[in-house]
C-alpha cells in the first residue's frame, strides 16, 4: 500500500517530469490538435469523463482520432481516419494528458482511468485501486497495449471486455497498488518507452 511519503515522492516526480516535458511537447500538442481538428472536422481536443482517485470524476484530455458519431467497442479503428489510426497506434493522442498530470488528475504511472461504470462500481478489496491517481501508463496498460485488436476479434467485445479484460486489469492493478514502490514506477515508465 502506498504510504504518504511515497505519495508525496510520486507527486513530486510527476510535477518535475511534466514541467520538464512541457517545453518539448507543447508545440507538438498544438500542431496535433490543429491537424486533428482539420482531419475530423471537429474540435481536435477530445474531452471525456473518467473515474479518478477516490472515485472522483475528471475530464481526460486526448487528441481526437475519431469522427463524430456512435462508436462501438472493438470497432474503433473503423471510425478513425488514416491520421487517427496513426495517432492511436503511436499513442500520440495521449500527449495532452500531460496537462492532466500537471493538474493532479493523473500520474505518469498508475491504473488506467476508466469510464463511469467500471472503477467506480468496484466493491470491497478491489477499491484499493482508487487509492492512487490513475496513470498514463501502468502494468495493465502495458499488458493490454493491443486491447483494440483483441476486442476486434471477439463476437461480443462489450461482454469480453467486462468479463475477461476488465477483471484481469483489476487484479493487475491491485498487485501494483499493494506492492507499490517508486522503482516500480520507473520500471513501468522505461518499459513503456521501449514499447513505444
Amino acid at each position: 500500500m502506498i504510504s504518504p511519503k511515497q505519495a508525496l515522492l510520486k507527486r513530486s516526480f510527476d510535477l518535475m517530469l511534466a514541467l520538464a516535458l512541457l517545453p518539448l511537447l507543447g508545440i507538438p500538442i498544438i500542431l496535433l490538435f490543429l491537424m486533428a481538428s482539420i482531419d475530423t472536422g471537429a474540435n481536435g481536443l477530445f474531452l471525456q469523463e473518467r473515474i479518478g482517485q477516490y472515485g472522483e470524476r475528471f475530464k481526460i484530455y486526448k487528441i481526437r482520432t475519431l469522427k463524430e458519431g456512435v462508436h462501438r467497442l472493438g470497432h474503433m479503428d473503423y471510425y478513425a481516419s488514416a491520421f487517427g489510426k496513426f495517432l492511436r497506434a503511436s499513442k500520440f493522442d495521449e500527449l495532452p494528458q500531460l496537462f492532466n498530470v500537471l493538474k493532479g488528475d493523473m500520474s505518469f504511472v498508475g491504473p488506467r482511468p476508466d469510464l463511469p461504470g467500471f472503477a467506480d462500481a468496484l466493491q470491497g478489496d478491489d477499491r484499493i485501486i482508487l487509492e492512487v491517481k490513475p496513470g498514463i501508463t501502468g502494468p495493465a496498460t502495458l499488458k493490454y497495449k493491443d486491447e483494440e485488436l483483441i476486442l476486434s476479434k471477439q463476437m461480443d467485445p462489450e461482454s469480453y471486455n467486462r468479463t475477461i479484460i476488465w477483471k484481469d486489469k483489476v487484479e493487475i492493478n491491485k498487485r501494483y497498488v499493494k506492492n507499490y514502490s517508486f522503482s516500480l514506477d520507473l520500471h513501468f515508465l522505461l518499459k513503456s518507452l521501449k514499447n513505444s
